[in-house]
């Protein structure tokens, strides 16, 4: 299994050697370090890597954080659910990849604030004439009185809220590009986030 830490950069297209234009993602792959190694035999019960990357002042890291990553700083922490072979301190790079690999990334989607339901979950709004003022992007009923849930507002209704920063998987993504030299990686497709998002990408 094969992962790293990765930040998006935006999206571009990329010619093959068939002439064919494909949609690609940039993906800013700096080196990360294992902080972590644990085992199935161990006192955590499961196989995983645990890896940081980027740096952050340690004067905003917690005690417990710095403890654990002897005093260094990383921006982030990640694990990977993977028995492969690592050690504390080795470092992993771009060049764990190789064009033509399949993998999934995983990440947060744009946070877009409070929004309706019409927006936040598609829903039609009510009619436009007979008598409606003010209820077109409305929810409409959300049960009580007696009605299915007895007096009470269903749990799980889809109502208004904040939409957005849901964490999503994009499987079946071609590695088109790898740049060891500049950390970067191009993979096929849109993956979810803004630009700077942080992403998690595995080989599938």
């Amino acid at each position: 299994m094969k992962f790293i830490l990765a930040t998006k950069e935006g999206m571009t297209r990329i010619f093959g050697e068939d002439g064919v234009a494909r949609a690609g993602t940039i993906l800013a792959a700096d080196p990360v370090t294992v902080t972590q190694v644990k085992t199935a035999a161990g006192k955590d019960g499961y196989a995983a890597v645990q890896v940081g990357q980027g740096v952050r002042r340690t004067k905003n890291i917690s005690k417990p954080v710095l403890g654990h990553t002897k005093g260094k700083g990383y921006e982030a922490i990640r694990e990977f659910r993977t028995d492969a072979a690592a050690e504390v301190g080795a470092t992993i790079d771009a060049s764990v990849f190789a064009v033509g690999d399949t993998v999934q990334v995983s990440g947060l989607t744009k946070g877009k604030g409070f929004a309706g339901v019409v927006k936040r979950h598609g829903f039609h709004g009510g009619p436009r004439t007979h008598g409606q003022k003010h209820t077109e992007r409305s929810p409409g009923s959300i049960g009580g009185s007696g009605g299915r849930a007895g007096g009470r507002v269903a749990k799980g209704m889809r109502m208004a809220g904040r939409t957005g920063t849901d964490r999503v998987t994009v499987t079946n993504l071609k590695v088109l590009v790898v740049d060891v030299a500049a950390g970067r990686i191009i993979v096929s497709g849109a993956v979810p986030g803004r630009r700077g998002t942080l992403l998690e990408v595995v080989s599938a």
